[in-house]
């Protein structure tokens, strides 16, 4: 299986093409500016918002699947454009999808979301990435959209990252916010059993536990040995702009479907 993944400079992306090729898959990446330096990852640099540049490399490389882990939380031309072109060219190559959206998408509420609720953004990247899954549902129906919540594991997750800022001072963790966090190496290695699958859809492959990101810091700072009381926190209602509160995905489905083992998130942090 010859397989592309977009984005391949990110935390998920890079993740991605290590197992693959531990795995024996041949393997390519696309990065925004900058090559990545994996072993045996060709890669190439791409910018999604040009359709024609993206068709172009997508058809000279004649992926069999293709993995898009790219995003910008504040670029709707490459999280919502990007996606449709990618998904484009990747029907018109007659390659296989592996779409990442989020659990931003939802506005939040009291019950978990089940995989087939349809989007409710109340912010601007969770609107793009509902725009995404529009494009890409129209486009391309045999493709596969993973919903995920926050993406953990080492220092290298833009989430773990944030926690240990919180507890250096340099920024607050919401106590209202709940998501489901997953290993890096867990959703990888979903991403990749669902590349040489046929499902199809909107699944949600996300963490068993929910925790708010506040208990996401004190897991983070007792891994770390840190003294979670330097934990600085805030409220997410409090903030000036919208942002999704209670955010349960319900990944039952995954986890019937998929042999990769989703972990819950006091888990992975166990120290």
């Amino acid at each position: 299986m010859m397989l592309l993944v977009v984005g391949a400079g990110g935390y998920l992306g890079g993740e991605v093409c290590r197992q693959a090729v531990a795995a024996g898959e041949q393997v390519a990446g696309t990065v925004h500016r900058t090559p990545v330096r994996l072993p045996g990852v060709p890669s190439y640099p791409l910018d999604l918002r040009d359709r024609v540049a993206v068709r172009d490399l997508i058809t000279r490389l004649r992926p069999d699947v293709v993995v898009n882990t790219a995003y910008r939380i504040d670029d709707w031309a490459v999280t919502a454009d990007g996606a449709a072109h990618v998904a484009l060219a990747a029907a018109e190559a007659g390659a296989r999808l592996v779409h990442l959206s989020s659990d931003a998408l939802h506005a939040g509420r009291p019950a978990p979301y089940g995989d087939d609720v349809a989007p409710t953004p109340v912010y601007p990247y969770g609107a793009a990435k509902a725009a995404a899954e529009t494009a890409v549902r129209a486009i391309d129906p045999r493709a596969v959209l993973v919903r995920t919540s926050l993406i953990v594991g080492d220092e290298r997750s833009k989430q773990v990252q944030l926690c240990l800022d919180a507890l250096d001072g340099r920024a607050r963790l919401f106590t209202d916010e709940f998501r489901c966090p997953i290993a890096v190496q867990d959703l990888a290695g979903a991403v990749l059993e669902l590349a040489a699958a046929d499902h199809a859809g909107v699944l949600n492959v996300a963490g068993p536990e929910a925790v708010s990101r506040a208990e996401l810091g004190v897991l983070v700072a007792r891994w770390r040995g840190i003294d979670p009381a330097r934990l600085a926190t805030s409220r997410a209602a409090d903030q000036p702009q919208a942002r999704p509160a209670d955010v349960r995905l319900d990944s039952r489905r995954a986890v019937g479907l998929l042999t990769t083992r989703l972990r819950a998130v006091s888990e992975i942090f166990a120290a």
